[in-house]
């Protein structure tokens, strides 16, 4: 199979810190992916811009607070986008295709599913798809929250083999460069090392919502499906190609664990749930060491409201998060089950349901 790629590109590379769209910098990089195209990389795009780039036509300097003013800036802005995308793409006889998504595409299987259908019958086709946040529709309560993470999203979505996340800085820090002069660049690290987190920081741009914070959590989110993650410098000469070519250039935040497969890339890429299962002490140990189903037994309370289907966190006594799957009861069933032996489940629902309150086959462990 191709080598395959997600390229995410934040706003303020984009337009050039509010002064509209940095075209040059736009075609240098459709250069650089038509470039990756002939050495047989497939390429997804992610890209920012949309809301930045309507500020900029509109003349706003400050990103707006009213939502209704947001979804407009972004409907005026992906107009721009989204022809500037097409015009440099057509300059390489590449087609490129409009992709965008709001949470709920990746949260209901069946849209998910149809989502990933559409990404990889689009990559068969050659085609570049250039995804982005549907930000005219969604709402506070629904989105993503920043393009890091729907990057690492669509890598999961699409089995990608890297996540590349083109910023303003030249990678990840041991410090802030800004105040600290002696910060040094991290070249490379685990993507699961819990250290990084705390010297991302978590500020963003005034154009953006992701600072470095956000880039750590979506190499976390992408090593999931084993893809690594390379947080670079976008305005870095050839980057990408550079890139393609083995050079080591910004933070590489390598994945540990092999891929998962498909159904469980989707179970840990939702970021709503419907609510939560309490573990005693030994269901935590069995599912951290064995990688067991959740029987009924091990569950000593039930949080929220939801139905057979829904995703469920599993927590344990301090409430951290220990897994997420699939329930097969609902809350009020599980309410009733909480520490009962599965051979017990007739007598108290009155029916033989399923053995587990979460089978193992749609469960994934937290990182």
């Amino acid at each position: 199979m191709a080598e395959r790629w997600v390229i995410k590109i934040g706003s303020a590379l984009l337009t050039a810190n509010g002064a509209g769209l940095a075209s040059e910098a736009i075609a240098d990089w459709v250069s650089q992916i038509a470039d990756l195209r002939l050495r047989g990389i497939e390429v997804v795009l992610v890209s920012s811009g949309a809301v930045a780039e309507g500020m900029s036509r509109m003349g706003w300097s400050k990103r707006p607070k009213q939502m209704a003013e947001l979804q407009a800036a972004a409907a005026i802005g992906q107009m721009g986008l989204v022809q500037t995308y097409q015009a440099e793409f057509a300059r390489f006889d590449l087609q490129a295709a409009q992709i965008l998504l709001v949470h709920d595409d990746l949260s209901n299987r069946k849209r998910y599913l149809n989502a990933q259908a559409t990404l990889k019958a689009l990559l068969m086709m050659g085609v570049v798809p250039v995804v982005n946040e549907n930000d005219t529709v969604v709402t506070d309560e629904i989105r993503f929250g920043d393009n890091d993470t729907l990057g690492a999203l669509v890598a999961n979505l699409v089995e990608a083999d890297r996540l590349i996340i083109l910023t303003d800085q030249e990678g990840l820090y041991d410090a802030d460069p800004r105040f600290n002069p002696s910060a040094q660049l991290i070249a490379q690290a685990d993507a699961e090392d819990e250290a990084l987190l705390a010297v991302a920081g978590d500020s963003g741009g005034h154009l953006g919502r992701g600072g470095m914070y956000t880039k750590v959590n979506a190499a976390r989110l992408a090593a999931r499906s084993g893809a690594d993650t390379v947080i670079v410098g976008g305005a870095i000469e050839a980057v990408l190609t550079r890139i393609a070519a083995g050079e080591l250039l910004g933070t590489t935040l390598c994945a540990a664990r092999e891929r998962v497969v498909a159904r469980k890339q989707w179970l840990a890429g939702h970021l709503r749930v419907a609510g939560s299962l309490q573990l005693d002490a030994g269901a935590v140990r069995v599912l951290k060491e064995s990688g067991s189903s959740l029987l009924p037994v091990g569950v000593v309370g039930v949080e929220g409201v939801f139905d057979r289907g829904e995703v469920v966190i599993c927590r344990d006594a301090d409430g951290c998060e220990v897994a997420r799957g699939l329930v097969n009861y609902s809350s009020e069933e599980a309410q009733l089950l909480c520490g009962v032996a599965s051979d017990a489940i007739r007598e108290v629902l009155g029916y033989r349901g399923d053995d587990e309150l979460v089978h193992r086959d749609n469960m994934v462990l937290a990182i």
